[in-house]
């Protein structure tokens, strides 16, 4: 007897920890740690509570079952073995600093009662240590994973346990534990409000549709379309990346099949763009696995400390989409309602936080990881310090993003901006995009309720590219 333990591979399909333990009888089971919900947030918890339903429905419909757990997993998942009588324990590999911490105490205690701990590494292509430069554990310039990653063999994706492999768990739970198979608690059973965002749709068949509709027409169009957040042009995959309800190796198979279906060289190198987007998560994994202080340390660290500027009055304005700059308001009220930022919106309101604004990146990172349903600490971390320029392969110091001209650039019509900013839904897009120069009066009669921008971003750019060049050791 084995027992799989499910963390983020909420799937029974493409998954090679449950692969390998399904060579014997298998018992599944979700660990519900308080030691990682202290970590958590509402919309990622209800994320996470969906696509345990949808997991436990899948091993129902076979036959078997999935044992929910509450507790410390080094105490919980040994006492569930012992229970079941399994021999061995398998999971899938995480990276960040508290999944290493959490898979230590576990295989210690594990090796103690003498059973055999397999973990399996599942997420990623390429695990952390297999792509490598002559010199150093990880890539630090994506240039250079990139090409590696491109022309390495990929996996294909792994068939799900037979139905004759899932054990039958409703025997082995007893007063010894607080295991359960008989319900999936509520977001108040774990003491997290209601999100105040609406959660997106996390179950397997959310994810296979999803994936299925993305390569049958939008990869097509993505090198043209990605940057353009009112288009229907990404893939949306991410929270199902978070989760693990979609494998990695089933992505990449979807990606050679619309290859196949290619009509012409430009739809190739769509195809091609955006598995350079998945070699990207998997750069950001590597670096946070060699460098688990990526969430809270700057990876690049200056001669002398950034002098951050942190006023709360000017954060708490870019928190609820009220700086007065129409596409960094429509991202931030993206987030707040959908628990989803379109990515080129993400890049553009994090240059503004952390260059305009001169606020500690870590304050941006912290407001959403409490607010996405995709976060993850890797993509998440490493994004935000390369918008703060001091992450790997980071965007310089002295290329702020003007967001006027990211506006007009990326929501020539303005459509993103009335869709998330309802004060400007009457309003011309051209009067959206100069709103920084438009007269008080004339944004009194345009939108009154809209504010002001709250600061000049040509001053706040040079006073920027100061502060850096003072950490720099470098202003004269």
């Amino acid at each position: 007897m084995n027992l799989h333990w499910h963390r983020r591979d909420l799937r029974g399909p493409d998954n090679r920890a449950l692969a390998r333990a399904a060579t014997d009888a298998v018992v599944p089971v979700f660990v519900l740690d308080p030691t990682v919900l202290e970590y958590a947030s509402p919309i990622r918890v209800a994320c996470m509570l969906e696509a345990l339903e949808s997991l436990r429905a899948w091993y129902r419909e076979r036959g078997g079952d999935l044992v929910i757990a509450r507790g410390e997993a080094s105490a919980v998942i040994p006492r569930l073995a012992d229970e079941y009588g399994a021999d061995a324990v398998s999971w899938a590999e995480d990276y960040s600093g508290l999944a290493a911490e959490r898979d230590r105490a576990v295989t210690a205690a594990l090796e103690d009662r003498g059973l055999e701990p397999r973990p399996v590494r599942d997420a990623l292509h390429h695990e952390p240590g297999s792509i490598t430069p002559n010199k150093g554990d990880h890539y630090s310039v994506f240039s250079y994973f990139w090409k590696k990653w491109r022309d390495r063999e990929k996996l294909d994706p792994v068939d799900a346990p037979d139905a004759a492999a899932l054990a039958d768990p409703s025997g082995g739970t007893g007063a010894s534990t607080d295991a359960t198979t008989d319900s999936i608690p509520s977001l108040a059973d774990l003491g997290f409000a209601d999100p105040e965002a609406t959660p997106p749709t996390v179950t397997r068949a959310a994810a296979r549709e999803r994936l299925e509709s993305f390569c049958s027409g939008p990869i097509y169009r993505y090198d043209e379309t990605r940057d353009v957040p009112a288009a229907d042009a990404t893939s949306r995959l991410s929270v199902h990346h978070k989760w693990g309800t979609i494998g990695p190796r089933e992505v990449y198979a979807a990606t050679e099949r619309a290859l196949e279906r290619a009509e012409t060289e430009a739809q190739r190198e769509d195809v091609t763009a955006f598995r350079r987007q998945l070699a990207f998560h998997e750069f950001y994994t590597h670096v946070l696995a060699f460098n688990p202080d990526l969430v809270v340390a700057d990876f690049t660290a200056y001669e002398n400390g950034i002098d951050w500027r942190n006023d709360p009055d000017e954060l708490a304005a870019w928190k609820a989409g009220r700086t007065g700059y129409p596409i960094v308001d429509a991202g931030m009220r993206q987030l707040r309602t959908e628990g989803w930022v379109h990515n080129r919106v993400r890049m553009i309101v994090a240059s503004f936080l952390t260059a305009d604004l001169l606020v500690d990146w870590r304050e941006g990172y912290d407001w959403y990881r409490q607010h996405l349903a995709d976060h993850e600490s890797a993509n998440d971390a490493a994004g935000w310090q390369w918008a703060a320029s001091t992450g790997p392969d980071a965007q310089p110091y002295f290329r702020v993003f003007n967001p006027m001209k990211q506006g007009r650039e990326y929501d020539p019509d303005a459509e993103y901006v009335r869709e998330y900013v309802p004060e400007l839904a009457d309003a011309d897009p051209d009067e959206i995009h100069d709103w920084h120069d438009l007269s008080a009066d004339r944004r009194a009669a345009v939108a009154p309720d809209y504010p002001a921008p709250i600061v000049d971003h040509a001053e706040r750019r040079e006073r920027a590219i100061a502060a850096f060049e003072r950490a720099r050791g470098s202003d004269s």
